[in-house]
């Protein structure tokens, strides 16, 4: 870990954290928790709420389930404050605890809020450096991309993706930064991406925003615009979902306090009670999402003509926005597996799993989102294949190299949350 940072974890632990103790969903204060009423909502009617959805989706190796999932109609905003000192780009950071971190606090973006907290709906403190954002002129924006959620477990969430050069406070900015703040360069930024865990996936997000760095040595096996009709042609296939009860789900039952699947597989609804100090209020209830497993997101990586290129799938996710989005080679929880069909088992798996340790390139486990998902953790893994090898062809997977997919990502809603999650990994790895 980068000098410093560990001990700046360790003081600031002392002062902001939180705490989050399993209760029954029925437990849950200022939330209506009756099965009959067929979702979990907060009775101030803002924030979120756990709903019931079924997906159609012909074709597909699991052609249709039902599942809880989280709707949240608002766009966040995930924003990264930046400036330069002696030349050297910095980024200012924040330590942040969510209730569903894995180890407490993470580092986070300079501002990361919904539109209810940015707006006050909690009646706490305010979002410290909104105005930064909210207020920055066209020309301190260096990107600003509305973007999607994760798309398993979130129905068409989207955040407002920014980075933002500071402003005319940026020297007092500079000078005292708010308590649990701190400038990073982002070189050191992207080596702490190498510790397990403490990057969070929100900073990942942005970090893949950045505009790319040095221009690709040649050109990518497939144009841009072939990759967008490839895309588009998905869409134009894609199923159907609907809005369910929550309490009648297929497969899903509501007993003992909680949500599951009748297998033990995929994940729960579970309620938590937050004790909180540092963050806008002091406590809180709320239902998250809790996968009974780590998950395995990688990248295969080659160089084609000396160009690096990485294999991302198309994938149909039951919450997507726009419907499919690009995903990684591999994007998956492997014991959910075990129950389904061969057929609907993910390609290369194998090949990432069993790769040799030489040509593992990235090898982290990061945190999901921690404000709606508890102990949510996926295996970041970028494995290199030697050139000269035969390179794998799968007929819904394409080569493309890591400057298309940041030009996807100022095109529209194309790429999905675990590939930008990756992206910021692979510009720490090569």
């Amino acid at each position: 870990m980068s000098a410093g940072v560990p001990y700046w974890v360790a003081e600031v632990r002392e002062r902001i954290w939180t705490r989050a103790e399993r209760v029954p969903l029925e437990a849950l204060a200022d939330w209506d928790t009756d099965p009959a009423a067929g979702a979990l909502r907060h009775r101030s009617g803002r924030f979120f709420s756990v709903e019931g959805l079924g997906v159609r989706l012909p074709g597909h190796p699991v052609p249709h389930w039902q599942q809880p999932i989280i709707n949240q109609p608002e766009t966040g905003l995930l924003g990264l404050l930046t400036a330069r000192f002696d030349g050297v780009p910095h980024a200012l950071i924040q330590l942040k605890p969510e209730p569903g971190n894995w180890g407490g606090l993470q580092l986070s973006p300079t501002v990361q809020a919904t539109r209810s907290n940015y707006t006050g709906v909690h009646r706490g403190a305010q979002v410290p450096y909104l105005e930064q954002f909210l207020g920055a002129s066209q020309e301190r924006v260096v990107a600003d991309l509305r973007l999607s959620e994760h798309g398993s477990w979130f129905l068409a969430k989207r955040n407002r993706n920014m980075v933002v050069e500071a402003g005319p406070a940026g020297p007092a900015v500079a000078a005292e930064p708010a308590p649990g703040f701190r400038w990073l360069s982002f070189a050191e930024l992207r080596r702490l991406l190498a510790v397990d865990d403490l990057v969070n996936m929100d900073t990942r997000s942005v970090l893949a925003c950045l505009p790319g760095g040095t221009a690709e040595p040649g050109p990518a096996v497939h144009r841009t615009e072939e990759i967008l009709g490839w895309i588009t042609g998905a869409r134009s296939r894609a199923g159907l979902r609907e809005r369910l009860p929550l309490d009648r789900l297929a497969g899903w039952r509501w007993a003992d306090g909680r949500i599951g699947h009748d297998s033990g597989r995929f994940f729960e609804v579970i309620g938590v009670r937050v004790e909180a100090a540092g963050r806008e209020v002091g406590g809180w209830d709320q239902p998250m999402i809790a996968p009974r497993h780590t998950g395995i997101l990688a990248f295969l990586l080659t160089r084609i003509d000396g160009v690096p290129h990485v294999l991302v799938q198309l994938r149909a996710e039951a919450g997507a926005p726009a419907g499919p989005e690009l995903a990684p080679t591999v994007q998956c929880t492997p014991e959910n597996y075990d129950l389904l069909p061969a057929a609907a088992r993910p390609a290369f798996l194998a090949e990432v799993l069993g790769a040799a340790p030489d040509a593992v390139r990235f090898d982290t486990v990061l945190s999901d989102e921690g404000g709606r998902f508890h102990h949510s953790r996926s295996r970041h893994m970028i494995v290199e294949l030697d050139p000269a090898a035969e390179r794998p062809e799968h007929p819904d997977y394409r080569w493309v190299t890591p400057g298309q997919l940041r030009e996807l990502l100022h095109l529209g809603p194309y790429v999905n949350m675990q590939t930008r999650s990756l992206l910021a990994c692979l510009d720490a790895a090569c």
